[in-house]
Formats: structure tokens, C-alpha cells, sequence
């Protein structure tokens, strides 16, 4: 029953975004703007915090979900629990589904980054912008680098989350207000869709489904408390919500001291396991023989390409993967990549996946998990959800060299000033790993239920 009623007042919480996103968003002249730092909220948005018992400088949390395209806030309530105050739609991402691994690959960032007050960046060429924090020290345990990721307005992205000039005032606003109410860290979670069964079991073939599995047991956590969780790293991966004695230290690339879920925890998502299991193996049946074709960034743009008629050469929106992908039969999916193949088009990339163990690494195609995943388990019985100590492999995708860019366009902005397209940002909190991203060369990885 509990359930049911978390359930209903996150549908309530989506309706009620959407109509704020539409009736906001739109009315705000940026002319007008004298001090865009200093901006308020409008008044609607604060008229509705008030109505939810949302105290105006109380904590938020941004979660994003690239799949959708969307950037969410949500706000803490004067019970300590958030809920969803203001939902975007991102205007532009680069890269596919999956992680960023390394400096020019133009993926934008997955997993759970700590944004502090000196990430805000008021005096932005791209109008304001947040940094994401990557890598973090999980990403840098992980040898995976790139520097100065954003959340920024201007509508063009090269790696970054990129929204609209008056997305990002807001979004800002919501920032500034948060921390001027003593909040010292705002978490971000970066995650690649809405992590239900059916969405896990549709990108159960993707090279990066080990890596949010792992991921996934963080977003359990928050759908099961609605608190952002606490995040530690060590053995290079993930742990949520994990207790220790007085001796225990988290270390990302150390072994993980000894852990323990708070009991009310392992109550709570035991019965959000068990519903979980049931939804996957009902998706598991829906999607059986299918194919779920992820588009590349072109195609994406390619489907909101008259979003772009009548604006400057700069403002680069690019659609959802929702909108942009395909579910296909696996005839269908085979005969398509050997079409690309044949003409000449991008190579399909292959999984390496990396052991727990510090040192051990072995490459494996796609094919070689539909083989393991013919049992039809549900992804909660490698621990995804009640059992915060992931065990087993994580996986980190290694991307194309990325193509020559064309020559830079200009960008007009707000203030009628001529800027560059956006680029990364100079980020002085940002660091670089420097572990070496290794390729290794096997058959066309889309052929996952191939023995061949």
C-alpha cells in the first residue's frame, strides 16, 4: 500500500512539472534580466514550493535522465524528504547512452557527483553554468578523464548538459537559493534513463549494463527514502548508504572496510525488491526476441532539425533517444548493422569489462552476455538493489576517436554579444586521471546471439 502511495504522488509531482515547465519557462524575457546571478525564482514556482511545504532555501537535489532528455529538481520538503519541484527538458547532450570514460570521447557524465557553491559559475560565456564535478573519485579510480563538464545554457553541447539561456537561470536560481540556506553539497545524479524493470530489460544488451546495475542500487535507494544517498567508493565501485565502525574508511581504489545497510534500509528495499523482480520478469517476456537500437547523436538531431529554422547557426537541440531509437527484431537489427557495416558506416564498439580485483581485466562482446543472460535472472539477483556490495564485473565502454570538428560557429546571446560555439569551460576543480583506456579488437559486438 505504501508503494502505491509513493507511486501516486510522484505521478501527482510529474503532472504538476509539467505544466510549471511550460507556463514558467516560456514567459521569462532575458532582456529584462538585470542580474542574472541574483535572479529570484518566478513566482509560480514559489507560490507552488509554498503549497508543498517546501521552504524556499531548503536542500535541493538534480537528477538527470539522458534517455528522456530530461533535468530534474527536486526540493526537500520540511519532512527532509524531496520530491520533484521542476522538470526541463535538456536541450542538447552529445555521445549515446553510457558513461564518460576519456577527454574527447563527447559522452556527458553518468553516476552521482557532489556540486559544492564554488561549481556555480555566475560569469559563464554560455550564460551561467554548473560544473558536474567530473570526473569524481570513483571515474578517477577508474582511470577514466575529461575536464570541465557542464551544465550551461546556450543549447550546444560537446560533452556538456545543455540547456536553454532561460532553463539555466532557473536552474541556477534553484542552486544559489539552496546553498544561501546552508546547504553544503547538492548531489547530482547522472543517470541514463528512469531505472524501472522494463528500461533495465530493454538496454539488456548494452555494453554499459554492468556499470548501471551497479549505479542502480543508488537510485533504488533514493526511490525507496526519497533522501539523497550517501555515496562512498572503494574497490572502484559504488556503495550507497553504507555504515561502518570508527575504524572503517572508504579509499576508491582500497579494499571496502566492512559494511553494513541500515536495518530500516534492508526492510524498506526487500519490498521494493520483490515487486521490482516481478516487473522484470514480466518485461523479460515483453521484450523476448527484441532489440532495442540505441541512435547515435545525429539521429537525434536529426529528428527535432525544425527546432533549429530561423535560429543561429550555433543552437544545436538535439532530440530524445526515446524519439530517436528503434526496437527491432533481431533479424531486423542484423540486417540493419550489416547494411552500416557494408556502407562504410561507424563501426560497432566493443565491452571490456573490468573484474573487481585491481589488476585482473578480460574483453568480452555483447553476444558473450546474451549467452549468460539466457537464464532470464532478474538484474536484483546480482545485487542491484537490497545488496549495496556489487559484486562480479563493471563494465566501461571504450568510444571511437572522435571526428574532426568543422569549423567553429558564433552563438548571439541575450545580450546581443557574439560568442563561440560552447566548448568546456576552464574548471579549477576539475583534475585528470591518468590511467590508459585500453582497445582490444573483436567481431562486431551487435552480434550478440551469434556463436559465430
Amino acid at each position: 500500500m505504501r508503494l502505491k502511495h509513493i507511486a501516486f504522488a510522484l505521478l501527482v509531482a510529474t503532472a504538476l512539472t509539467g505544466c510549471n515547465d511550460t507556463l514558467d519557462s516560456a514567459k521569462i524575457d532575458l532582456s529584462t534580466v538585470k542580474n542574472k546571478k541574483e535572479q529570484p525564482l518566478p513566482s509560480s514556482i514559489v507560490a507552488e514550493m509554498q503549497k508543498r511545504n517546501m521552504p524556499r532555501q531548503s536542500p535541493i537535489m538534480i537528477r538527470i535522465l539522458k534517455e528522456e532528455g530530461k533535468l530534474e529538481i527536486w526540493k526537500a520538503k520540511a519532512d527532509n524528504r524531496f520530491d520533484v519541484i521542476k522538470s526541463y527538458d535538456i536541450c542538447a547532450w552529445s555521445g549515446k547512452l553510457g558513461p564518460k570514460v576519456k577527454e574527447g570521447d563527447r559522452q556527458a557524465p553518468e553516476g552521482f557527483y557532489s556540486l559544492t557553491p564554488a561549481h556555480l559559475n555566475p560569469n559563464s560565456q554560455y550564460y551561467l553554468a554548473i560544473n558536474t564535478g567530473f570526473p569524481n573519485r570513483y571515474d578517477a579510480a577508474n582511470g577514466r578523464s575529461g575536464t570541465n563538464l557542464m551544465i550551461h545554457g546556450a543549447c550546444s553541447s560537446s560533452g556538456c548538459y545543455s540547456m536553454t539561456d532561460e532553463q539555466v537561470l532557473e536552474i541556477y536560481a534553484f542552486a544559489r537559493d539552496a546553498f544561501q540556506g546552508g546547504q553544503t553539497s547538492i548531489q547530482l545524479q547522472a543517470l541514463p534513463f528512469r531505472m524501472s524493470a522494463e528500461n533495465m530489460v530493454r538496454h539488456r544488451d548494452n555494453q554499459n549494463y554492468d556499470f548501471w546495475k551497479m549505479i542502480k542500487t543508488g537510485y533504488d535507494n533514493f526511490e525507496v527514502t526519497k533522501r539523497p544517498p550517501e555515496v562512498n567508493v572503494c574497490e572502484k565501485k559504488y556503495v550507497f548508504n553504507q555504515q561502518t565502525d570508527s575504524n572503517g574508511k572508504f579509499a576508491p581504489a582500497a579494499a571496502c572496510p566492512t559494511m553494513s545497510t541500515p536495518p530500516t534500509l534492508v526492510s524498506a528495499l526487500s519490498s521494493y525488491s520483490k515487486t521490482y523482480e516481478l516487473a522484470y520478469q514480466k518485461a523479460m517476456d515483453k521484450y523476448d526476441g527484441k532489440v532495442w537500437y540505441e541512435p547515435t547523436e545525429a539521429e537525434r538531431k536529426a529528428v527535432v532539425a525544425g527546432k533549429r529554422k530561423g535560429r543561429e547557426l550555433a543552437y544545436a537541440p538535439t532530440g530524445t533517444s526515446l524519439e530517436a531509437g528503434k526496437l527491432l527484431s533481431q533479424s531486423e537489427f542484423k540486417q540493419m548493422m550489416e547494411k552500416r557495416m557494408a556502407s562504410g558506416g561507424e563501426k560497432p564498439a566493443t565491452t571490456v569489462l573490468a573484474s573487481a580485483g585491481p589488476t585482473s581485466a578480460r574483453t568480452a562482446s555483447i553476444n558473450e552476455r546474451m549467452m549468460v543472460k539466457q537464464d532470464r535472472l532478474p538484474a536484483t539477483t546480482t545485487g542491484s538493489i537490497a545488496n549495496t556490495q556489487l559484486r562480479g564485473a563493471q563494465t566501461a565502454s571504450v568510444p571511437s576517436a572522435p571526428a574532426p570538428q568543422a569549423a567553429t560557429p558564433t552563438v548571439q546571446t541575450a545580450q546581443g554579444t557574439t560568442v563561440a560555439v560552447p566548448v568546456p569551460e576552464q574548471n579549477p576543480l576539475a583534475y585528470t586521471a591518468t590511467q590508459p583506456v585500453t582497445e582490444t579488437a573483436k567481431k562486431p559486438a551487435w552480434k550478440f546471439w551469434s556463436k559465430d
